[in-house]
């Protein structure tokens, strides 16, 4: 005698809450997930600046100074007064030998042989946090320099020289003297010992995402309208420290109206995609995590080389 036992199957009711529950448990998985990627991103990040301090420590090694943010004129350092700027000056430092060998320092950047090079994206350049957006076809006119048609885009880069402050920020005023510049500015020749504030308290480089493209509040405004920052070669793409109110469309009005020093807007302030803060590159070659809340003061005071200011920070 065979007997036959029923093969006992899920009920719709225990398949919707199994159902149920997976998507609980997704759920609560995702945002871990998400924020494992952005920590990796936040460290790759911070790596590239640490190793473009390095970079710059050789730069400093071989020629006594730090590079100019951008050179317009004959110097010791740029004989020939080309527009150069400091990120294509430090390519042989930072292992990119073959892209350095080929740009010409007697040129200027949108020479041809330096613009072809100049289309060549270069990792330690890009923070892997900034969205892609789409690269300018055509630079307008910035004299001396001629407006640009390029077979295709300049090659980004989310990092910019930070040269001062150049802004009333109570309680002081930073528009007079040069010693409220940085290490990098126009024409610039800075040695360790001008950095009198102490090079573990005076900022050199900084996030600034995405650019040419607008953003303000994390939100893109406008696919190109920054006439600055629009690739790694190009020599324009400095700025002074501001400050921005909270849209983002404001600044330069010191802590009363605009008392926000980052992420409000990427319209040459710092601004990185990470959320709640921005990586800075200290003269000493530190790179620091910095949180968006920061006094605007204090980081005027870090970004000065000589002014007197004196700022403890935990690191």
């Amino acid at each position: 005698m065979r007997i036959h036992q029923l093969r006992q199957a899920f009920t719709l009711v225990e398949l919707l809450v199994s159902i149920a529950i997976l998507g609980i448990l997704v759920g609560l998985l995702l945002p871990a997930v998400q924020g494992a990627r952005e920590a990796a991103r936040r460290m790759h990040c911070a790596n590239n600046l640490r190793q473009i301090g390095l970079a710059l420590h050789s730069f400093v090694d071989a020629r006594k100074c730090f590079p100019s943010s951008g050179w317009t004129i004959a110097s010791a350092q740029n004989p020939s007064g080309a527009y150069i700027g400091w990120q294509a000056s430090i390519l042989v430092h930072l292992e990119q030998a073959q892209v350095a060998v080929g740009y010409d320092r007697n040129s200027h950047w949108w020479a041809d042989r330096n613009l072809l090079l100049g289309r060549i994206p270069l990792g330690v350049y890009q923070c892997p946090s900034t969205p892609l957006v789409e690269r300018p076809s055509s630079l307008v006119a910035k004299p001396p320099r001629p407006s640009l048609v390029l077979d295709s885009p300049l090659g980004p880069s989310d990092y910019a020289a930070l040269m001062g402050v150049r802004a009333s920020i109570s309680p002081k005023s930073y528009l007079s003297s040069e010693s409220t510049r940085s290490v990098m500015y126009r024409n610039s020749a800075t040695r360790f010992a001008d950095i009198t504030d102490g090079s573990s308290q005076t900022t050199m480089v900084v996030e600034c995402g995405a650019r040419p493209a607008v953003y303000r509040e994390s939100k893109l405004v406008r696919d190109v309208g920054n006439d600055q920052g629009n690739g790694w070669v190009d020599s324009e793409g400095g700025f002074s420290l501001d400050g921005s109110d909270a849209t983002g469309t404001r600044q330069g009005a010191g802590p009363v109206l605009a008392p926000f020093a980052m992420n409000r807007t990427n319209e040459n302030e710092p601004y990185s995609f990470h959320p709640g803060g921005c990586h800075f590159l200290y003269a000493d070659g530190h790179c620091q995590w910095t949180d968006q809340s920061i006094d605007l003061v204090v980081v005027a005071a870090l970004s000065t080389r000589a002014a007197g200011e004196i700022v403890a920070q935990d690191r």
